[in-house]
């Protein structure tokens, strides 16, 4: 998820579990232990950008991070803020928790969580939720304002932070229905349109958890295509993007594009355009798709040493956005 949501489930985590003992000041422990895991952004300025790419929600998203890191935070907190109502295995307990629910949480989003490094490679994706959904974090938000602007002999406070959390747990049970209903309806596409497939996955397209953006994987590439919640009619209109792996021979850094393949989780294309060579990772979705089926994807990468690639991920995200291209997203997003 993005930083504000974890800085604000951080910090209402933090009122229900130490408020009563630190006071203020478990808001503050909270926000930062949600954040600690994020400190792998360090790793871009030494690494390249292709293994930057798996440094972000690698082993500092895994368990055995989770492990190693908390005794290490609450042995700090005892000896820096302790008092005679908390101990190092009270300490271990809110941290442990906090360091822990970021990783599970990121787990719901497309980038996918390394959960078991250094042991395995593979990445957890539950593709239940975009990276910024404004209806999972505003109620956290707002019990988090709350929280900073009241005393903490505020009745109030401890309630305010728990509905908070349960309206965002709520709203992600809701988004696992939504998946599950969508599923179903790709399932029965795929099927009805005899489209033989590997793999296929479902993610939620930007801000909401109505428009879902679909691919089903072949060996020669992948049907794209996208699914409402409020949808009438059944079927999905897919398009059609060639893999072209045979492009792949004129790359002479290797090691760069095996790091790109694991990266994608198998689900890319490959194309040309001018002299450049461009790797595209479909699992974060198009550049408005839902307006226009055969536009590019968000996450392009070029596979060409003098060409950029630092902001690969930001890059595409928003590109070619506009008021036509969110009008028509609401419309797509409502089934229209």
């Amino acid at each position: 998820m993005d930083t504000i949501t974890h800085v604000a489930l951080g910090a209402c985590l933090g009122e229900l579990l130490a408020t009563k003992r630190i006071g203020k000041k478990a808001l503050v422990f909270g926000a930062l232990a949600q954040s600690v895991p994020d400190i792998d952004f360090i790793f871009s300025v030494w690494l390249e950008p292709s293994a930057n790419l798996l440094a972000h929600r690698g082993f500092t998203h895994s368990f055995l991070f989770v492990a190693l890191i908390t005794p290490l935070l609450a042995w700090a907190a005892q000896r820096g803020w302790g008092n005679t109502q908390t101990n190092f295995y009270y300490w271990l307990r809110f941290f442990g928790i906090q360091v822990l629910l970021h990783s599970v949480l990121d787990a719901f989003n497309a980038y996918g969580t390394a959960w078991l490094e250094p042991f395995s490679h593979t990445r957890i994706s539950f593709h239940t939720l975009f990276v910024a959904d404004p209806l999972f974090s505003i109620s956290l938000g707002v019990a988090t304002l709350f929280l900073i602007l009241t005393s903490i002999e505020n009745k109030r406070r401890v309630y305010t932070a728990a509905i908070g959390i349960a309206i965002s747990v709520l709203y992600l049970g809701y988004g696992l229905i939504n998946k599950f209903q969508i599923d179903q309806a790709v399932k029965a596409t795929l099927a009805a349109q005899h489209i033989t497939h590997d793999n296929y996955f479902t993610t939620p397209t930007p801000f909401n958890n109505w428009l879902w953006y679909v691919v089903a994987q072949t060996d020669s590439g992948s049907y794209v295509g996208y699914r409402s919640v409020f949808d009438k009619r059944a079927g999905i209109d897919f398009e059609f993007f060639p893999k072209q792996d045979s492009l792949l021979q004129r790359v002479t850094n290797s090691d760069e594009l095996e790091r790109l393949k694991r990266f994608s989780q198998g689900y890319y294309t490959v194309e040309v355009k001018g002299d450049t060579l461009i790797f595209n990772d479909l699992r974060f979705g198009q550049m408005i798709g839902w307006q226009n089926p055969r536009a590019g994807f968000v996450f392009h990468y070029y596979l060409k040493p003098e060409l950029d690639n630092h902001l690969v991920l930001q890059r595409g995200r928003f590109a070619n956005w506009d008021w036509s291209a969110t009008r028509s997203l609401i419309k797509r997003m409502w089934g229209e």
